[in-house]
This record gives structure tokens, C-alpha cells and sequence, in this order.
């Protein structure tokens, strides 16, 4: 589902700050989440992201700032409209003695899930997740991907108006990183809501209508990918296949060409941004002629959210 401006809003952050002694944390954000809509909140370690979120779920008080659920203030962890919540934290936060329908069972009751509605609640979010079939098993006997998909199932019961996704995947098998993505896919098809945190860029990228990206505590972005590119200024990501791996002065020559852009080197593999696709391309390949560098294979697309992000922030996602 595509974000819809006219959607109300579900979600607001105003002018959040929470200081930590005498370092800023976060300082003055603001965005709005609409209803339908899903945006992925990015930043480098250490910038703010986790601080934000853990203000909106209520485990940290704002110095200065509100946050507004449907309109109403969230004044406190207590607040009743908090039940318009769903969180999937990073951290697993859940029973291992316990099978599975008893630990969805607890957190339907303390979700305010209606006694008679519970049984159907758990029922329905286990088959959602995939794990009808381990209904009855301890939780302890899980794989690791298995209580991620229990931590997500949990989050689900109550049926908020808004999910809060905190890198729902991280530390999981490549496989059942994919079965806990094609879960939140459906979310978004179904029209959820969906505020989402993670290190994977290509799951932002599939996933969200828009993406808001925070640095030192601030907002340096908040957009649609399409127009986060052409902000950025990347007209094009150029991606060239060496002949031989590359030497370790390499991108610092590709860089100081007039009009390039972020430098990345993976072995044989490099990316480079331009601004100019004809241009750059040409003077790369000269460059790289120049050098005696031999090359495999040459090729242009539109950059990634990766590349993006550091033309943005001059830093990787998992940056300190």
C-alpha cells in the first residue's frame, strides 16, 4: 500500500529531545507516520534511532517534545492509548519454559485482549507466523528464527492501528530472515501500519513507502526513496568488475575526479556514484585505463538505498 496524504495521521513526533547527561541523544525530531503508510527509520549507530523509539513506545520520557497517538497525547507507559501499539522489539521478549499458545495467550491478557477473544487471537497469529504446528511446544525448543517469528505473532494479538518493527530480523538464518519478511510484506499488503528499523537496506527498499533518516540526533532526511536520490544528488551508480582485486589507493584516485561521488570497494567489485552518467562513466574508465587497471565487466543503475545514505550521512548504517 502506497502512502496516502490524505490517510490521517496515526503517528506524530513533535520536536523530541532526551538528553543523556550532557550528550544529545536526539535533539528536536519531528515526523508523522499515516495511517497505511510504511516508513523505515534509519540512521547509524549511535544517531538516535533506538532513543526515538524507545520514546514513542514509552520506556523513555522526551525532555522536551510530544508524541501523539490518533491525535492524543502519550503522556506515560501506563497510557491506555498505548494499546494502539504494537511492538516487536529487537530484543526477544518471551517465555522459553512456556509453549508457544501459553505465551500468547499471557501477552493477549496483558494487551487487554477480551477473555473470550483470546484462544481465536492466538489462534490466528500462530497460523499467521506459520507455527500452528508448534502450538504446543516449549518455546525453549525453538530455533532462533522460530522466536522471531513468535516475537512478531505476539505484537500482532491485539490488533494495533500501528506496528513498531525494531530490526524484526537481525540474527536470524538467511531462511528464516525471508519467512519473517514475506510476514511483514503481508502486513503492509493487508494495509498495516508500519514504522520499521533495520540494518538490511534492501528490506526499506522493498517494504516502505518512505524513509526518514537520522544523524547526530537530527533528521537529515524524510522522503520517498525516488526523491531521496535525486536530493542526494546521485544521478547514477556505476558498478565496475576488475580484473584483478583492487588496490588499496584506488578509491581515493576514483574520488578525487571532479564530479564523483561516494567510493566503494569490495575486492573486484567497485561502486561509484556520479552525477553525470555519460561523464562520470567516461572518466572512471579513463581513469582506471590510466592506472593499468584491467576491466571485467561495466554497468549503470539507479543507486541503492546504500549509496543513498552515505552521500547523506558520509557513514554506514552500522557506523559508531
Amino acid at each position: 500500500m502506497n502512502s496516502d496524504p490524505s490517510a490521517p495521521v496515526l503517528l506524530a513526533a513533535r520536536n523530541l529531545v532526551r538528553r543523556f547527561g550532557g550528550r544529545t541523544a536526539v535533539d528536536g525530531v519531528s515526523f508523522e507516520v499515516r495511517a497505511g503508510e510504511s516508513v523505515g527509520l534509519l540512521g547509524p549507530n549511535g544517531a538516535g534511532k533506538t532513543t526515538t523509539f524507545s520514546m514513542i513506545t514509552g520506556l523513555l520520557r522526551p525532555d522536551s517534545g510530544e508524541l501523539l497517538l490518533g491525535g492524543a497525547a502519550l503522556v506515560s507507559d501506563t497510557d491506555p492509548i498505548k494499546r494502539r501499539l504494537g511492538l516487536v522489539p529487537q530484543d526477544l521478549a518471551l517465555y522459553e519454559e512456556l509453549d508457544a499458545r501459553r505465551n500468547l495467550g499471557f501477552f493477549a491478557a496483558i494487551q487487554g485482549v477480551e477473555r473470550s477473544r483470546i484462544p481465536e487471537a492466538v489462534r490466528s497469529a500462530l497460523e499467521f507466523v506459520g507455527l500452528s504446528d508448534r502450538a504446543d511446544d516449549r518455546v525453549g525448543t525453538f530455533s532462533g528464527g522460530m522466536k522471531r517469528r513468535l516475537n512478531l505473532a505476539a505484537a500482532l494479538l491485539h490488533d494495533p492501528d500501528i506496528l513498531l518493527l525494531d530490526e524484526p530480523t537481525v540474527g536470524v538464518d538467511p531462511q528464516s530472515r525471508n519467512a519473517i519478511f514475506d510476514n511483514i510484506a503481508e502486513l503492509r499488503r493487508r494495509g498495516k501500519t508500519l514504522l520499521y528499523t533495520t540494518h538490511y537496506m534492501e528490506e526499506v527498499e522493498r517494504l516502505c513507502d518512505r524513509v526518514i533518516i537520522i544523524d547526530r540526533g537530527r533528521i537529515v532526511a524524510d522522503d520517498s526513496l525516488a526523491r531521496l536520490r535525486h536530493r542526494a544528488g546521485a544521478g547514477a551508480e556505476l558498478r565496475v568488475e576488475l580484473e584483478e582485486p583492487a588496490h588499496g589507493t584506488l578509491a581515493g584516485t576514483l574520488g578525487a575526479i571532479p564530479g564523483i561521488g561516494t567510493v566503494r570497494i569490495d575486492g573486484r567489485t567497485v561502486n561509484v556514484m556520479v552525477g553525470s552518467l555519460v561523464g562520470g562513466s567516461a572518466a572512471v574508465l579513463l581513469r582506471l585505463e590510466e592506472a593499468g587497471i584491467g576491466v571485467r565487466s561495466f554497468s549503470a543503475e539507479p543507486p541503492d538505498l546504500e549509496a543513498v545514505f552515505l552521500q547523506l550521512t558520509g557513514r554506514s548504517l552500522r557506523d559508531a
